[in-house]
């Protein structure tokens, strides 16, 4: 579904990602990890495409990303570390304000599915009263409108409560096995990577990772 070909990024001088080349699969959920700095974040821009890699070359589906980058926008679905909603409207309000902007059409009530769906049932409260966790799940959401194959998350789960982060994995879980959703996701909570993650990507030099993975009986593409 997904493969990344001899993939390189560079600053001036500075590498921040050297030659990586792995592939993955519809259903797969991979986690992506590394000490801060690593290239996590870059290596998630370029697959959205919102980067261009230095040197090397992505495909989804057969489909190279320098010929086919308007197809292949409207498969991946991604969702920055930084909250991108709408604090002063309702949940209701940013998920219509958004479905309006998709290629994809949906109707109120498969919106509101969608939020129901991963526990969010706030759907007439302004978003600025809503909880960390409730607010990471409504941002989830808005990435999924437009039904994306490929979902990058980065860090979807930073900074909220045990609750949240076990319904928001419950049901990336669930995209995974009943949409066959690929989904790439970086995060610093080593416990949600041994359970949700099918394989993990370690980027940088820093062993810490892959030790606690190996450990943890976890396949591991290291780079």
């Amino acid at each position: 579904m997904l493969n990344v070909n001899a993939l390189s990024k560079t600053y001036g001088k500075k590498s921040i990602l050297k030659d990586m080349t792995f592939s993955a699969l519809e259903g797969e959920i991979i986690g992506l990890v590394g000490e801060n700095g690593a290239g996590k974040s870059t290596l998630l821009h370029i697959i959205a495409t919102l980067q261009k890699p230095s040197n090397g070359s992505l495909s989804l589906y057969g489909k190279p990303y320098y010929k086919h980058q308007k197809d292949i926008r409207k498969k991946i679905g991604f969702v920055p570390q930084d909250i991108a909603i709408w604090e002063a409207f309702t949940v209701e309000e940013n998920m219509v304000f958004f479905e309006k902007l998709s290629w994809k059409k949906k109707s109120k009530d498969e919106l509101k599915q969608i939020c129901l769906d991963m526990k969010l049932d706030k759907w007439k409260e302004p978003v600025k009263t809503l909880s960390g966790g409730m607010k990471r799940k409504l941002n989830l959401a808005i990435s999924l409108i437009h039904e994306p194959s490929l979902l990058l998350l980065d860090e979807p789960t930073v900074g909220i409560d045990l609750k949240s982060r076990k319904e928001i994995g419950s049901y990336l879980k669930k995209l995974a096995m009943e949409k066959e959703t690929l989904i790439i996701y970086t995060t610093h909570d080593m416990d949600e990577i041994i359970s949700l993650c099918d394989r993990v990507i370690c980027i940088g030099e820093d062993e810490f990772y892959e030790e606690i993975l190996k450990d943890a009986g976890k396949e591991i593409i290291s780079f």
